[in-house]
């Protein structure tokens, strides 16, 4: 059966297109008097053939051509997911509150145009989350800055990473952790994009995300770690009063069905069990995605720091991705371990925020008082 599940996926993602794409012909045909419908069809189905085969065809594409047809397979993929909502929202208006249908065809269009360009707007104020954390063990308040899902490709390249240096190095944070997914496509993959990262003012500690797995996950490694950067691979480490535990993106389990593990083994559960962890110490997990907690807490991990959701990105997303994963967003706990999902500082897909925030974590450890 489970050899059929990409199979069963694919045809109801094909029927859920289909359908929407029947219902916004036949609503823009009544809402503007049309005579046939066929060329609406022809239209939306136009454009939902552009959306994937351009976001598929170059994702890891180069150039000037591929890098505007990304742009806008993916900016068309937001606008029609809103002008489907639209639609829906004006029909319901409409039940109750009687108007001309040409009126409801504008109105629907303006707000999905709406509701895409501040979208658009609001994925680019990255705000800062401040959040404080007690940790048995410290000595002295620790500040760090935790930094996730910065997709550096078709939208976002090096002036975007300078100006989430620049807010990050303004926290004067002690420390700074990147949990992956820091590239998204090869077209920026190179040493020039990361040379912001040279300024950060704060050592630096990086795990790879499934994204940087597509783009190149050795080579994203190899780049940071000419710049200076602490690349963390299954490994254990130390800073100042903490005790770092950097894995590689992977499922939590050996039978874990997880969408974006790296094969079958290893498992969070094999690496940590291998590792030479010091419980008594105060530890920081870094991980891609937030999976896994209960063998973080069985090794005496404190403060678990991972991303990968965005939180859903899109509404109603968020809700979506609220069902899959625990620990989606914010700051949770599970018996002795916390957890801090980001939602990530950049965006994939659609470069939109809708019901979600770009954000740089400001985390400030503190010793727990007696």
């Amino acid at each position: 059966m489970k050899q059929f599940l990409p199979i069963i996926f694919l045809i109801i993602f094909l029927g859920i297109l289909s359908g929407a794409n029947i219902y916004l012909a036949r609503r823009f045909s009544f809402y503007f008097d049309l005579t046939s419908t066929r060329y609406l069809y022809v239209a939306f189905g136009s454009l939902t053939v552009f959306m994937i085969a351009g976001i598929i065809s170059t994702t890891n594409a180069q150039g000037t051509f591929a890098n505007w047809i990304y742009i806008l397979a993916s900016i068309v993929m937001g606008f029609l997911l809103y002008l489907l909502i639209s639609v829906a929202i004006v029909d319901l208006i409409s039940v109750f509150v009687k108007s001309v249908p040409r009126l409801l065809g504008i109105s629907a269009l303006s707000l999905a145009v709406l509701i895409t360009a501040g979208g658009i707007i609001n994925a680019q104020y990255r705000r800062i989350s401040e959040v404080e954390i007690p940790i048995k063990g410290l000595k002295n308040e620790l500040v760090a800055a935790h930094l996730s899902d910065i997709h550096i490709g078709h939208f976002w390249g090096p002036k975007t990473l300078q100006k989430i240096v620049d807010k990050t190095n303004a926290q004067n944070p002690d420390v700074v952790f990147i949990t992956g997914d820091l590239f998204d496509g090869r077209i920026r993959l190179n040493s020039k994009s990361l040379e912001p990262l040279k300024q950060l003012k704060a050592p630096v500690y990086f795990v790879e995300g499934n994204h940087d797995g597509y783009s190149g996950a050795e080579e994203v490694k190899q780049n940071l770690r000419e710049i200076g950067v602490t690349v963390l691979e299954n490994e254990v480490t130390h800073f100042n009063q903490i005790q770092i535990i950097g894995l590689n993106h992977m499922r939590a389990d050996d039978g874990d069905p997880g969408m974006h593990g790296t094969g079958k083994k290893p498992s969070m559960r094999s690496v940590l069990d291998q590792l030479n962890i010091f419980p008594e110490q105060p530890t920081v997990l870094l991980h891609h995605s937030p999976d896994g907690i209960e063998y973080a807490n069985q090794h005496g991990v404190d403060l678990y720091l991972a991303g990968h959701t965005h939180n859903g990105q899109l509404f109603p997303f968020n809700f979506v991705v609220g069902m899959v994963y625990k620990y989606n967003k914010g700051l949770h706990a599970y018996k002795g371990t916390r957890i801090y999902t980001s939602q990530g500082v950049g965006t994939f897909g659609p470069p939109m925020r809708v019901g979600t925030k770009s954000e740089i974590v400001l985390l400030k450890l503190k010793p727990v008082e007696s």
